[in-house]
């Protein structure tokens, strides 16, 4: 089984061992003693330690989340990180991201668009341990690859590529193979795994800067 970070437990929930960070809740997640439920049907990030991938975080990191949303699985991750930059570019979402920002100093919302590093590139520091990526947009291996630059030398990109957001059309194992090639122009690529039963047509990828 995958060593999970410090600050990430299983737990009982629902009678059964679940992944758990320790903080406020922020939608209506079970808890237990302080303990946030986080569910792999709801994180791409969940799902890959779900799935046995060897993420290669002990916790503490400083992370740059690219596709944040409403801060479902981010809010998770600053449980356990360091400095967590959050970016989003849809007003509504980031509007939430801001309110789970709230309880978690560590946590940074960004109203910004992951394709056009250059317009937050004056706030993210460089050199982050890890990017953790969940963009519904085409072209999710040429974000990965645009934001590379705040990425350190030995830190990790951990992306889940989700095939209908490229090409609804094409088998997803097509898809999957051709982002892969796009991600290795930056990256060198580590592990990667199908992410179901979580998620649907989606690979979980873990990689390092070449």
């Amino acid at each position: 089984m995958t060593d999970l970070p410090e600050g990430v437990e299983r737990r009982a929930f629902d009678g059964r061992q679940r992944l758990a960070t320790r903080g406020e809740p922020v939608y209506g997640e079970p808890t237990d003693e302080g303990w946030r439920c986080w569910d792999a049907g709801r994180s791409k990030l969940a799902a890959m330690f779900e799935s046995g991938m060897d993420i290669g975080l002990a916790g503490g990191e400083t992370v740059l989340y690219l596709g944040a949303a409403s801060g479902t699985t981010v809010s998770h991750v600053a449980d356990f990180a360091g400095p967590t930059y959050a970016v989003e570019f849809a007003p509504r979402p980031v509007r939430d991201l801001v309110g789970v920002a709230e309880d978690r100093r560590n946590l940074f919302p960004l109203l910004k668009d992951a394709r056009k590093p250059e317009s937050y590139a004056h706030v993210v520091e460089t050199d982050v341990d890890a990017i953790v990526q969940d963009v519904a947009t085409r072209g999710q291996a040429r974000v990965a690859v645009e934001n590379r630059r705040f990425l350190s030398e030995d830190g990790r990109l951990l992306a889940a590529i989700k095939a209908r957001s490229e090409d609804v059309a094409s088998d997803p194992e097509d898809v999957f193979d051709e982002a892969l090639a796009d991600l290795r122009k930056g990256y060198e690529v580590l592990e990667t795994a199908r992410l179901e039963p979580y998620h649907d047509d989606h690979l979980g990828v873990v990689a390092r800067p070449r």
